[in-house]
């Protein structure tokens, strides 16, 4: 396809903190063989061909960060000149692309990896920019030629929240996962390194602290897991202080109350990463909302037994009773996803996890189907082909 795509997104390599970063990232490398790709970015210059990146300015002292980022959109806007088509990832640069989209009188496609209205909670984190934020992805969503959503549950969310949206230019194109960088890996430097014994069982939670991931609800949990059994925490970023002290709270009256609980902060490395889900006998994800889940990929991907929430798009990869359990919760419908009865969420959690370290012939047989699932269903390829169906279609 002889077409100019240029791809707008916060994250690129390698600067990845997040689902939305790795998405973007896998998506790039596929489409550079099917489109002449340009990605325009947020931060320092890359020395990849093809790839713009635009510094955020500095604005005055105190100036609200949402500001610096509408900022960069307009430097990053102007890039796109010359573009067919452009395609946003995130309401980050959501108004690049709607600006290119009216300046250019172009195609603007953008993929929604999750929803401003459901993430409330940010408004502790942005203050008035949670409010920017949230009209900024407004506005991109209900002007855009197509919306990819990722997931069956991410699409009813769209056109749920956005309901002037025609329901035709909502597509579905699942993440994907690399199956040969996501892979078993028997090694156990990244257990040496953290102090983790492999002769113990582990349980195993990797993600940001945020409201979002429904960490304290698992800690919460993690008092009526099997003694035997070890809590490895790998924490991303705290949104704001307050949840960052609550995760911290916890952590500390859990370990009082029972051994093998080991907090490990910052972003992993892929290799750390794969060891710990490659040795990790169950992979917990509490979250509250996940539009689609691709930490629960790269688990299944190591061959490893998931237990995640049945919410959002998490259904349509952990396959119930194959490659996982899934754990009900009933929510608030006030798009804060808090549970209705968070001490039942927390039992249930914690039972789902206990029977699989009750069982671990069963949970090495779930991990077994997980990869085959992840590796047969999610290919980033296919992804990729998908999305440029979408192309074809708004460019016709």
């Amino acid at each position: 396809m002889n077409t100019r795509v240029d791809l707008l997104t916060k994250e690129f390599p390698p600067a990845v903190y997040g689902g939305a970063g790795v998405h973007v990232t896998e998506l790039a490398r596929q489409l550079r063989t099917l489109v002449d790709l340009r990605v325009h970015c947020f931060g320092e210059p890359r020395p990849e061909p093809g790839v713009a990146a635009y510094r955020e300015p500095h604005l005055a002292d105190g100036a609200n960060p949402v500001l610096r980022t509408l900022a960069t959109n307009v430097e990053m806007g102007a890039g796109c000149a010359g573009a067919d088509l452009v395609h946003s990832h995130t309401w980050y640069a959501n108004s690049a692309g709607r600006l290119a989209r009216t300046l250019y009188g172009i195609p603007h496609v953008v993929t929604t990896h999750s929803l401003e209205p459901l993430r409330p909670w940010k408004a502790e984190q942005l203050g008035g920019g949670y409010r920017l934020s949230s009209l900024v992805e407004r506005t991109a969503v209900i002007t855009a030629d197509a919306v990819i959503a990722v997931s069956h549950g991410m699409r009813e969310d769209v056109l749920r929240v956005y309901p002037e949206v025609d329901p035709e230019r909502v597509h579905v194109v699942h993440n994907g996962i690399d199956t040969d960088a996501h892979r078993p890996d028997p090694g156990t430097a990244a257990l040496e390194r953290h102090g983790i014994d492999p002769d113990r069982p582990l349980v195993l939670f990797v993600g940001r602290v945020t409201r979002q991931k429904g960490l304290p609800h698992l800690l919460r949990a993690a008092f009526e897991l099997d003694p035997a059994a070890q809590l490895v925490l790998c924490c991303g970023q705290p949104d704001t202080p307050e949840i960052a002290a609550e995760t911290a709270a916890l952590v500390e009256e859990l370990r009082r109350a029972r051994s093998g609980v080991v907090r490990i902060d910052g972003m992993l490395d892929p290799v750390s990463l794969r060891q710990l889900l490659t040795h990790a006998d169950v992979f917990v994800c509490p979250s509250l909302y996940e539009p689609m889940g691709i930490v629960n990929l790269e688990a299944m991907a190591c061959g490893t037994a998931v237990v995640a929430t049945a919410t959002g798009g998490i259904p349509e990869v952990v396959d119930d009773g194959v490659t996982g359990l899934l754990v009900p919760v009933e929510q608030e419908q006030d798009g804060t996803g808090t549970p209705l009865d968070p001490g039942r969420f927390a039992a249930d959690l914690a039972a789902a996890v206990n029977r699989l370290l009750a069982e671990p012939e069963r949970a090495r047989g779930m991990g077994e189907a997980g990869r085959a699932r992840a590796r047969d269903r999610f290919s980033w390829r296919a992804a990729a082909e998908r999305v440029l169906d979408v192309y074809r279609e708004v460019l016709a």
